[in-house]
């Protein structure tokens, strides 16, 4: 076993053992609770960085870390597996799931009952999922994940969050159902529910157990495309990003990018070059959809008018956008795919976030009156004026609006514009632009467009707009998370030449199944011989 295969434990129990502790402690000890929470989640993100740190500069000379459950060899017992690629994705939940546990400390943590043990059982859900390296195991910890997510949704229940939380529940009941189903046409086309195992078999099928692995994993996809929103799955997404509270929301759009994580490790394992007759199969099928959900993406963002649904049609744009990524096929794209996912998940988030504090601004009865005027175009008569000191609650929240606007449309100088600068740039180097190629840019370009007419309404309605209130009052622990979100957004443009370095260090190292596979059937058991 890896001389630090016991990290990879960390992650997963470390929340399951202080999500169970979190439920002892009675709610009026909240403070309590939330600081037990806090120094959890900070741990894990201490966690991810160690991992990261190992991955990308191993001890051992071997990227991946593995760790080989009750001491059995893969593919015969559990296996976790952390290579980069995981401990980016490790990293990216952990620094939003903190900003989102510190912004729900002043009100939304206790709005309800076991706020802290769910939030808990969600990131031990999320963290089994990019480590295990078994499609069976990958399916428990989304279970634990999706049921965390159940009662956030409904954290503070009301009926427009009681409707969009049952939707959310049925929704995800059936995508199991599907994935169970998946499961079990892979086990008996393969005989494996080990990822490296199924990789190392998938160029050596039969015919006839072929076609029950290309239908399990086709079976397979339903339920990873819905949790990722492809089109036309993602019904589901606006309704509980809308009804969700402002840090579930934010932790929502971290579990639409595990789906996409998801499908992407898979894709890049059962049918990369390396697979036969399988390779670069089910890749029109996401090419296509990822297309169709980027349309249906900017249509619906150019239709909104709330913050909740601004966020999440733009949530909705970045997982077609990814998904048609994978689809094409290219490698060279993939750090490039990586910088944006990253990025466009920081951005989508902190507006998530910043959203809740926009609509202080005003009260419901002055929103639907900005509104009115808008539609009928009435010209309102204004004093001259000499001009208006701005508050600094409002130059916040003017500003990080901007942020999140210039970042998720894609705008210079922020890291939106770099990521689809990156992917542009790859797709313009290919010699043969198809007209796929074409229709996806002038889609992304598209998205950019209507994402500015988007935000720009929407800044003109929340700051602009007649009937201002008084500025809103705004706590540290709302406004700290926020900050630390779009300074990490900074930080990418400003340290982008290392981040795609890491990230071209990672895409390679996930393209190339071959070594994914040595390095997990390959572990020795402790006491084994090398």
């Amino acid at each position: 076993m890896s001389e630090f295969g016991h990290i990879l434990t960390l992650p997963i129990l470390i929340p399951l053992v202080v999500g169970a502790l979190l439920i002892l402690i009675n709610e009026r000890h909240h403070q309590l609770k939330f600081a037990i929470n806090l120094v959890s989640t900070m741990g894990l993100l201490a966690v991810s960085l160690i991992l990261l740190y190992l991955t990308d500069y191993p001890q051992d000379g071997l990227n991946a870390v593995v760790y080989l459950a009750a001491n059995w060899e893969a593919p015969f017992g559990i296996v976790l597996v952390g290579d980069r690629l995981s401990a980016v994705m490790l990293v990216l939940t952990t620094v939003i799931a903190t900003g989102a546990l510190i912004f729900s400390y002043s009100r939304w943590a206790q709005v309800g009952v076991h706020f802290h043990t769910l939030f808990q059982l969600l990131l031990m859900g999320i963290h089994g999922a990019l480590l295990t390296g078994d499609i069976f195991n990958l399916f428990v910890f989304f279970e634990v994940m999706l049921a965390a997510s159940y009662g956030l949704l409904l954290h503070g229940y009301n009926v427009v969050r009681l409707r969009a939380g049952l939707q959310y529940i049925t929704i995800n009941l059936v995508a199991s159902v599907f994935f169970l189903i998946g499961i079990a046409l892979i086990y008996a086309g393969v005989g494996s529910l080990n990822m490296a195992d199924i990789a190392a078999q998938a160029s050596l099928l039969e015919a006839g157990n072929r076609t029950l692995f290309h239908t399990g994993a086709a079976v397979l996809a339903v339920a990873f495309l819905t949790k990722s929103a492809m089109w036309p799955l993602s019904f589901w997404l606006p309704n509980a990003y809308t009804a969700a509270a402002p840090p579930v929301t934010a932790l929502l759009v971290v579990l639409t990018k595990i789906g996409v994580y998801v499908v992407l490790r898979l894709y890049l394992l059962f049918f990369g070059e390396h697979a036969g007759a399988s390779a670069e199969f089910g890749a029109p099928l996401l090419l296509t959809g990822g297309l169709l959900t980027m349309a249906y993406g900017i249509i619906g963002l150019i239709a909104s008018q709330e913050s909740n649904r601004i966020a999440s049609y733009s949530a909705i744009i970045s997982s077609g956008t990814l998904l048609a990524l994978i689809g094409m096929g290219n490698s060279a794209m993939l750090s490039s795919l990586l910088f944006y996912l990253i990025s466009s998940t920081l951005a989508v988030a902190a507006f998530a976030l910043l959203s809740e504090l926009i609509s202080r601004i005003y009260p419901t009865r002055n929103q639907v009156l900005a509104i009115t005027f808008e539609a009928f175009e009435v010209d309102e008569k204004h004093d001259v004026s000499s001009g208006y000191v701005i508050p600094a609650a409002m130059a916040f929240l003017g500003l990080s609006g901007m942020a999140c606007a210039l970042i998720i449309a894609g705008l210079p100088p922020l890291s939106g514009f770099v990521a689809k600068f990156g992917i542009l740039h790859q797709l313009l180097q290919t010699e043969h632009l198809n007209a796929t190629a074409w229709l996806f840019m002038i889609l992304i370009i598209s998205a950019g467009l209507g994402s500015i007419i988007t935000f720009v309404r929407f800044g003109i309605r929340s700051f602009w707009a007649s009937h201002r209130e008084a500025p809103p009052r705004l706590k540290l622990t709302e406004v700290a998370p926020i900050i630390v979100l779009l300074m990490i957004c900074v930080g990418l443009v400003i340290f982008a030449g290392p981040m795609f370095d890491l990230l071209e260090r990672t895409s390679g190292e996930a393209t190339n199944a071959t070594q994914y596979i040595e390095r997990v059937l390959n572990q020795p058991s402790v006491g084994g011989s090398q």
